[in-house]
């Protein structure tokens, strides 16, 4: 095995256990940054959470990168204007990953945001990754060289573009904590020690558990899909946890309740060590949360706000009706609704407004 496939499996082991430890996002995305540079080496990092249903960026998360004010006009730019390795067009990619230089065949320069933002700061080439699963996109990772620094290799961008759903999976997780700590009424959470016992069970958890049936096993406390989960949980977050090791979203699983309802369950570490408690969380199964709340101020109707939703992820007018399964022309007259409602002249206008109106804050906040 060569050095640079013994430093990616170093690399992926590491965020393997990151996933697991149940982090707050803003400490999983610089932990996730730092184990990452040493496989890609690399000068900053910045994730952005997005929201699932319009990929549009709520925070972001970065390591020595661009002041708010050029992040900003970074994503005005990707929502706006034409450019290279757009989130949208990444995020409909057979690969989730790519590299500036790529994309330009090594002329930075034919890109607005390299010429307009990233020169200006000092940057040169970025390698671009969506961060997305089965349950939908939650994050998007910019890495980043500075000027007189070599170009990302294509074996970095397929390294960073084979972990992606591995973050995309420990950000989700963080999110899921956050809520049920929040104490969701959807989200419940479970925190068991070493020997499995319930220290702590929001009342979410509580309602769930009443709905899961324990089984014929004698002495149960707990619906055996629990204990497994959080035991494979130890499993890969521990110093054990190799490439070779099962699926590393592996903590987790589906399960049915006795009304019929399934559940997914996930494991998170809240700490390090064998003796560290698990948070076990039970979260209804469905899609990537649709139907954001941000389109009801416009007065969108339901098949505007889904039109709306599918213009964001970067769809055009044939993909929309293959999607809601309605013609090209009932698309396009959802559209000139849409740009009435909301004074937006164009479908990067639009896209920019929900941004700037509704998402913008979090970004120039304090994180």
């Amino acid at each position: 095995m060569s050095g640079a496939a013994r430093a990616n499996t170093r690399v992926r082991d590491d965020i393997v256990r990151l996933v697991h430890r149940g982090l707050p996002t803003a400490e999983f995305a610089s932990a996730v940054g730092r184990a990452l540079t040493r496989a890609v080496p690399a000068e900053g990092t910045c994730v952005m959470t997005v929201d699932p249903a319009t990929l549009l960026p709520t925070a972001e998360f970065v390591e020595n990168g661009l002041p708010a004010p050029e992040l900003l006009r970074l994503v005005e730019i990707d929502l706006r204007e034409p450019d290279v390795n757009r989130w949208a067009q990444l995020a409909h990619a057979d690969r989730p990953a790519a590299s500036l230089s790529e994309a330009t065949g090594g002329d930075l320069e034919r890109s607005l945001r390299q010429r307009e933002i990233r020169r200006p700061g000092g940057f040169s080439d970025e390698l671009r990754v969506v961060l997305g699963g089965s349950t939908g996109t939650w994050g998007q990772l910019t890495v980043f060289r500075e000027a007189n620094r070599p170009y990302f290799s294509p074996a970095e961008v397929q390294f960073v573009s084979s972990i992606a759903g591995l973050i995309a999976d420990g950000l989700r997780r963080g999110l899921l904590l956050g809520q049920a700590a929040a104490d969701s009424d959807e989200v419940g959470l479970l925190v068991l020690d070493a020997a499995d016992e319930v220290t702590m069970a929001n009342q979410a958890a509580q309602q769930w558990l009443d709905q899961l049936d324990l089984g014929p096993r004698s002495g149960a406390r707990l619906p055996l899909v629990i204990p497994a989960v959080a035991r494979q949980a130890r499993a890969l977050a521990g110093p054990l946890a190799t490439a070779a090791s099962p699926d590393p979203r592996a903590a987790r699983a589906r399960t049915r309740t006795g009304a019929g309802q399934w559940l997914v369950v996930r494991g998170s570490m809240l700490g390090e060590g064998t003796e560290a408690p698990v948070a076990v969380m039970l979260e209804p199964a469905r899609a990537a949360e649709l139907a954001p709340l941000i389109v009801e101020a416009y007065g969108f109707t339901d098949g505007e706000r889904r039109v709306t939703e599918l213009v964001a992820q970067g769809l055009s007018t044939k993909q929309i009706a293959g999607r809601l399964e309605v013609t090209a022309y009932t698309v396009q007259d959802h559209l000139k609704s849409i740009f009435a409602k909301s004074g937006a002249g164009s479908r990067g206008d639009l896209v920019a407004r929900l941004f700037f109106d509704h998402y913008a804050g979090p970004l120039t906040a304090d994180t």
